[in-house]
């Protein structure tokens, strides 16, 4: 028994034997990049949830399942010989110095810089270090790196801060406002239409602008539905315990006046 504590050295041992093909865990043998993908994000999702909620115990043992995600795919990497753990850290540490210059004085990680920067220098500092990687990797684009996988609300928001870096952008939010009242009527007329496509359309639009808008207002679109998504759960499980105490537990029994009542009652409430 390791009276200690273990180390990420004891961590890439745990998986070195969950995938030895002589005693390993089936279930771990028989994953590939691929088919860990949904596991990774599920872990994020779950890590998110715990920072969201202050559970910085349940935080800690997230973090550790995330970490487990990145030495699986390090173990699997180093088994088909194409990258290791230790060359995924010095891939990372080589980035940070790189994109922080204003921090690490030549490269070096205890470089001192003597010349303080601010926020706006930074952020104009990281975007052109990163657009320069970018032509190293043949994307010329502004928008070439921002990946496909990411969920639809956080891609739309760095999409749309991508093209804000070369002044594509609205004046203000109030300017947003207005497109926003644009598109809701283009929706209207897409659905008296009839025409399903070109409400998917106009819906997708709709949608888009309500990003933008939550970046002008400097929100983050995907916090932001998680919150509003977390206080309907929150009002709807009130509304059924209401329901409950007055004996009427099927919500779907009751008329839209009642469920209107019982919403407007949770909402107080909360």
């Amino acid at each position: 028994m390791n009276q200690g504590h273990y180390t990420v050295n004891d961590l890439l041992r745990v998986m070195q034997r969950l995938r030895d093909p002589e005693g390993g865990c089936p279930w771990d043998l028989k994953q590939n990049f691929r088919s860990i993908v949904p596991s990774t994000l599920e872990e994020c999702y779950e890590l998110a949830e715990a920072i969201e909620h202050g559970d910085y115990p349940h935080v800690a043992e997230e973090l550790g399942d995330v970490l487990f995600q990145v030495v699986f795919y390090a173990r699997l990497g180093e088994e088909q010989g194409v990258f290791s753990f230790p060359e995924i850290v010095h891939t990372l540490v080589d980035k940070l110095l790189r994109r922080h210059p204003h921090v690490f004085a030549n490269g070096k990680i205890e470089g001192i810089v003597d010349v303080s920067v601010d926020v706006v220098e930074v952020k104009r500092s990281w975007e052109a270090i990163k657009r320069e990687e970018r032509a190293a990797r043949a994307q010329g684009g502004v928008l070439d790196d921002v990946p496909v996988a990411l969920p639809a609300l956080p891609r739309a928001q760095k999409l749309q801060k991508r093209a804000a870096l070369v002044g594509f952008d609205w004046a203000d939010a109030t300017a947003v406002l207005a497109k926003l009242d644009e598109e809701r009527g283009e929706l209207e007329e897409a659905m008296k239409s009839g025409t399903q496509s070109a409400v998917a359309d106009e819906m997708g639009d709709l949608l888009f602008t309500c990003v933008n808008l939550a970046r002008q207002l400097g929100l983050d679109a995907e916090a932001t539905l998680r919150q509003a998504s977390a206080k309907f759960e929150q009002r709807f499980r009130a509304m059924e315990v209401s329901a409950a105490g007055a004996g009427k537990a099927d919500l779907a029994s009751l008329t839209a006046a009642e469920l209107d009542a019982l919403w407007r009652s949770a909402k107080a409430s909360r």
